[in-house]
């Protein structure tokens, strides 16, 4: 499958666990797994990174095959509040650091043409963000407040 605004077949990547079931070397319970998710949230990574560090650090595959939420769930549960979703934080971050190479590099057209891209790509997620909920209604992409919120 062909990635939108890219002319490349990227195939490189974390892949997913085949299985949905937990495997049996994994040697941590529903609770002992949503205990390390609150505690990592409290210490100020966000819900990618929480993936990760159980993934690379504590040997979990899967959180979600495990306790059967998503990470997502499990912090609020445990009564932390999730701001802005993960993936549109990270485009903004992608989008700002764009903006100052291409306020020092005024005549590269290729990172116009991608931020461009990119903040298509934020829009088209506020859209849904917004309808589901994760957005209020009247929250817009402004380049100058994107900054600001993810400082």
């Amino acid at each position: 499958m062909a990635r939108m605004h890219s002319k490349k077949h990227g195939k490189s990547g974390s892949k997913r666990p085949v299985t949905k079931v937990s495997p049996e070397w994994v040697g941590y319970s529903s609770h002992d797994v949503e205990e390390q998710v609150s505690k990592l949230h409290k210490e100020g990574l966000n819900a990618t990174a929480i993936g990760q560090k159980l993934r690379d650090i504590y040997g979990v595959p899967s959180v979600r095959n495990i306790t059967s939420k998503r990470i997502s769930k499990i912090i609020v549960d445990s009564g932390g509040k999730i701001e802005y979703p993960d993936e549109l934080l990270a485009l903004i971050k992608r989008a700002m650091s764009v903006r100052r190479h291409l306020a020092s590099n005024t005549s590269d057209k290729h990172n116009s043409v991608k931020l461009t891209h990119i903040e298509a790509k934020i829009n088209r997620l506020v859209k849904y963000y917004r309808k589901t909920g994760k957005l209020p209604s009247d929250w817009t992409y402004d380049p100058a407040k994107a900054a600001l919120l993810v400082k």
